[in-house]
């Protein structure tokens, strides 16, 4: 499979044909529900049993969904669970941070097969690209059938990535890169297919799939750290915008004489709420000068007013941004997470209290908060999970390229 597959850029979901969609959602419903019968699943997506069946045939001979035992509720033909064969193929996926590399290798079930951390010492794309194929050579080297099964690479980093074209368009966080084409030098590098993708994205592909966002058809994603950064889910459907910029929560601005961001403006809640803008504030007015958020948090939580000042007006910036989202889209859900969610309990008063103040009638209210702390590796995980519907809905399309459903 991948010695034929195309290693352009893949195309976005919103740009996807009806049979498209229809796939993807099947393919989804199987492998997150699963095992589930044909009707189950019909219901699921909002197809009829009928044309589940028309799809599902061919991804049996294709070796993608195997059949279970049947069972019976009842008069009538048995249901038969339907499953996703973890074995078919797998996929690789990598997180990139300033300063390391998480890469993952997952099953078809996006269940994590081998995990590799590495330091990552130089932020130029060329040194990222070759160390991004290096680590993936390596993880694949370890994994049961190795390149030869894989659907490809999905690769998530922070900033404007442009992953319809291929291109990172701009990443103040490694070393103000613009307009690097990322997705043709790892495809170039390592002959296999590579999609890129805003890391947040990458983490609401995993928490839809798997996480928070299983049960429900939309919501966001809103990750504070290094940066503050968002993605948000609509009717099953990540957004991405025209260029992929959809979903930038942190430099939405809060106060246009705030504090200077990396992205060059004042006032975005990144400035207010990103891991280094929280220590450098507290330094800057005279508390005692944390060395990292780990030590801010300390300090605060042993009661330094300075401190928790600055973590207040970092709730403030977050509830404010909150409240713009959900007046915009009305989710069900924000998923609050991070590295920088360590320091939740900090602000979540002031995040909820600037939420309820500045949303509009009742869309505060509507709105349930979830922190959860996630380690790196889902990140990792989701960009192979992104990488796992592109590749195999390619597969499965030219399986099912007869069937018009």
């Amino acid at each position: 499979m991948p010695e034929t597959m195309d290693r352009t850029a893949p195309h976005q979901p919103e740009q996807w044909s009806s049979r498209e969609r229809n796939l993807a959602a099947l393919f989804t419903a199987i492998l997150t529900r699963g095992p589930i019968s044909r009707r189950d699943a019909a219901r699921a997506i909002g197809m009829s049993q009928a044309a589940v069946t028309k799809l599902v045939k061919p991804m049996i001979a294709g070796g993608y969904v195997t059949e279970q035992e049947g069972y019976s509720e009842g008069p009538g033909r048995p249901l038969i669970p339907l499953v996703i064969d973890a074995k078919r193929h797998n996929a690789v996926g990598v997180k990139v941070t300033s300063g390391e590399l998480i890469g993952v290798v997952v099953d078809l079930h996006a269940e994590v097969l081998q995990s590799r951390r590495v330091p990552l010492a130089d932020p130029r794309p060329d040194t990222v690209a070759a160390a991004v194929a290096d680590l993936t050579r390596d993880l694949l080297s370890r994994a049961d059938g190795g390149a030869s099964s894989t659907v490809g690479v999905g690769v998530g980093l922070g900033g404007h990535v442009d992953g319809r074209r291929g291109v990172v368009r701009f990443s103040p966080m490694l070393e103000d890169w613009r307009d690097v084409p990322l997705q043709r030098m790892l495809a170039d590098a390592l002959h296999l297919p590579v999609l890129i993708e805003n890391d947040v994205n990458t983490l609401a592909v995993a928490e839809q799939w798997f996480g928070a966002g299983r049960d429900t058809s939309s919501f966001a994603v809103v990750t504070v750290g290094a940066g503050v950064g968002g993605a948000i889910v609509i009717d099953d459907q990540l957004l991405h915008g025209a260029s992929g910029a959809a979903g930038e929560f942190g430099h939405n601005i809060v106060d246009p004489r705030g504090p200077l961001c990396h992205c060059g403006k004042r006032g975005c809640i990144e400035a207010f709420a990103s891991d280094e803008a929280i220590v450098r504030a507290i330094g800057e007015r005279g508390g005692r000068a944390p060395g990292s958020l780990a030590e801010a948090v300390e300090i605060a939580h042993g009661g330094d007013p300075v401190a928790r000042q600055v973590f207040v007006e970092a709730g403030r910036a977050l509830g404010q941004g909150l409240a713009g989202l959900v007046n915009l889209i009305n989710p069900p859900v924000v998923i609050l997470s991070g590295e920088g969610i360590s320091a939740s309990d900090l602000i979540i008063d002031a995040l909820s209290e600037e939420l309820a103040r500045s949303s509009f009638s009742t869309a505060g209210r509507d709105c349930r908060l979830v922190v959860r702390p996630l380690p790196d590796e889902t990140w990792a995980r989701g960009a192979a999970a992104t990488m796992l519907r592109h590749g195999v809905l390619r597969s499965l399309m030219t399986l099912t390229g007869e069937i018009q459903v």
